[in-house]
């Protein structure tokens, strides 16, 4: 069964370019730069090579170009020359794109392609802050407005998840070299969104501490055994779903009696539902912190 996505909406054009529905319509109308298909009731229908056309057209006008200049290009240069803009700018947007292609497509082989051309000029860092993220953000938006599937969603954070797991092996082949802090991460019991905490295990091991790793949906009572092993222990934690904000204060008070009954253990948590939590109306052993940059600049 072929699950490629062959066929799209003005609506997913737009949310997939960025380019307003109105725009598009204009620019089909004005300079003849796409042919939908129509329905019966004569709603749009757009093609793949319609998608990556617009894709292309995008960056280039982003990039300084008039409409009216790339209505006139020959429809096998426009790729040329986004290949050159990208030569001589920044790869960020049409990585992004050429990311979002390999989403819809399920073509690992393009994200493979694409991650492989941005790293021989960049650094893991780099890509995952300045091409990983966004494309993140821009995947919950696609998939609130019913442009992309679970599917496609899941496809592409595998893929981005491979990547950390095999950055952060690269580190941990070398030995700890710094043994004040040992970092056990892990998420809460019912959370499943461990690109962010993967990513700071990444972080922490890249600075030369011990972090252990544990994975989704950790009770508190299976993180005792660690307390046996380790002193100063920091466990960092994600909450984008669970605990909610009526059930952090009952969370940290199970924590301080479970984990920290010795006074040794910190609790470093980020995440949707503490965004709002002011640090100083939690324990002197808890700390929140608003993005991974900022727990970042405290290791």
């Amino acid at each position: 069964m072929n699950n490629v996505k062959k066929s799209f909406s003005i609506r997913d054009m737009e949310n997939l370019s960025g380019i307003k529905a109105h725009t598009i319509r204009i620019w089909e109308k004005r300079y003849n730069l796409f042919t939908p298909e129509r329905t019966s009731t004569n709603i749009r229908s757009y093609s793949l090579a319609s998608l990556q056309k617009l894709l292309n057209i995008t960056l280039l006008y982003n990039n300084g170009y008039k409409i009216s200049k790339i209505a006139k290009l020959d429809e096998s240069h426009i790729p040329v020359i986004v290949r050159e803009i990208v030569a001589s700018n920044s790869e960020k947007n049409h990585a992004i794109n050429a990311f979002k292609l390999a989403m819809v497509n399920f073509d690992q082989t393009l994200f493979l392609n694409t991650y492989n051309s941005l790293l021989a000029e960049r650094s893991f860092r780099d890509i995952f802050n300045e091409v990983f993220i966004p494309l993140l953000n821009e995947l919950g938006l696609l998939w609130q407005t019913d442009t992309i599937s679970p599917s496609h969603e899941h496809f592409m954070t595998h893929l981005i998840k491979q990547k950390i797991y095999l950055n952060t092996e690269k580190l941990q082949l070398v030995e700890p070299t710094k043994t004040n802090k040992v970092f056990a991460l892990f998420l809460p019991e019912n959370e499943i969104h461990e690109i962010g905490l993967l990513y700071l295990n990444y972080e922490i091991t890249l600075r030369g501490y011990k972090s252990i790793y544990l994975g989704q949906t950790m009770p508190i009572e299976s993180l005792q055994d660690l307390l046996k092993y380790y002193d100063n222990l920091h466990f960092v934690s994600y909450f984008t779903v669970s605990p909610t904000k009526d059930e952090l204060g009952a969370y940290f008070e199970k924590f301080a009696v479970s984990l920290n009954a010795a006074g040794n253990s910190k609790l470093w948590v980020l995440g949707h539902q503490i965004q709002n939590i002011a640090q100083d109306s939690l324990p002197a052993n808890i700390q929140a912190f608003n993005s991974i940059e900022h727990l970042i600049s405290m290791l």
